[in-house]
């Protein structure tokens, strides 16, 4: 059924658009993680909001992958990628206290390759959350593989001597 709220809910969980890329949609819809992310830290966010902030897209993001998922009648589609862009705000977290800078571009750069390793290899925990059904399972597993991206990134910086 074609209504305001169904259009609304299906761009959002597609990433504006980018999840109906006609392969790999989740590479397209993660290249959106570090642009929301860019944003948040552009706001001078403390810690604690910024993780208020992250928790409040990660349920927003369980709404929209159950509500997608509903409408397009498949548990888990791949052109939904609201779960992607979400994830970043954790791949992120080891640079939340650096200012904005050039180097935003290639820690980006890291945190993706680092994020999207993690996203298809699906090591455990990643792939136990995965096999959950319904939105918080579509959320799940990317948090998860986030928080791997998180600490390869860290390392990755302080091998690099961005620390």
């Amino acid at each position: 059924m074609r209504n305001f709220k169904n259009v609304t809910i299906l761009l959002l969980a597609r990433g504006l658009g980018t999840g109906l890329a006609p392969k790999a949609p989740g590479t397209f819809g993660s290249l959106l993680g570090p642009v929301l992310v860019l944003g948040l830290f552009w706001l001078q966010l403390s810690l604690p909001v910024y993780l208020v902030v992250s928790l409040l897209i990660f349920l927003l993001g369980v709404y929209l992958c159950e509500q997608g998922s509903r409408l397009l009648g498949k548990d888990d589609p791949g052109e939904i990628v609201i779960d992607e862009i979400g994830a970043f705000t954790i791949v992120m977290l080891p640079v939340f206290h650096r200012p904005l800078s050039a180097d935003f571009l290639w820690v980006s750069l890291f945190a993706f390759l680092w994020f999207r390793l993690f996203d298809i290899w699906k090591p455990w925990p990643v792939r136990y959350f995965d096999r959950i059904h319904g939105g918080w399972g579509i959320m799940a597993d990317d948090y998860v593989a986030a928080i791997y991206a998180a600490i390869c990134l860290y390392v990755t910086l302080i091998l690099l001597g961005w620390f």
